[in-house]
């Protein structure tokens, strides 16, 4: 039994309204890491052209790099998708997503006006993903918290 308290009176939830609440998390979990899972779909389609603007990007090993983060980027976006230990998911797509921010989207380093704000905007998109990512992990690795339908619990209980 959960109990909700939106006012001064606290009232407890019906299943009815828990699984309708479960049904929100989870379409909210599908949208978010759909993103990823695209993303990361597209560095294997678009290996080459990806592989190009990381080689300009000066990113290390660039064709390793791009086949890498793909692959971390679809399994982490399947873990939130499913339920799948989606505490460590969502903490490896904030991870990736600040990194990706600081080495890609060096809106800072441009001096052509229309590249700067397109960096700005891919920067800033990415950190504030990677902050939703994080609230994610911190729901998930809540120790009785509810992020919705699972396929596992989460792999860290860090907090009641």
């Amino acid at each position: 039994m959960v109990v909700l308290a939106i006012s001064s009176q606290p009232r407890t939830i019906t299943n009815k309204e828990k699984r309708t609440m479960n049904t929100v998390l989870l379409i909210g979990r599908i949208l978010f890491a759909l993103m990823f899972v695209s993303g990361g779909i597209n560095h294997f389609t678009k290996a080459e052209a990806l592989t190009g603007y990381a080689t300009f990007k000066k990113v290390p090993a660039p064709k390793f790099a791009n086949l890498v983060s793909g692959l971390l980027l679809v399994a982490s976006g399947l873990s939130i998708i499913l339920g799948i230990y989606a505490d460590l998911g969502a903490l490896v797509v904030a991870i990736l997503l600040i990194a990706m921010a600081l080495k890609m989207h060096d809106f800072w380093a441009q001096a052509d006006a229309q590249a700067k704000q397109t960096e700005t905007i891919n920067f800033f998109k990415n950190i504030s993903m990677a902050g939703g990512a994080l609230i994610l992990f911190a729901v998930a690795a809540t120790e009785g918290s509810d992020y919705g339908w699972a396929l596992t619990e989460s792999l860290w209980q860090f907090a009641k």
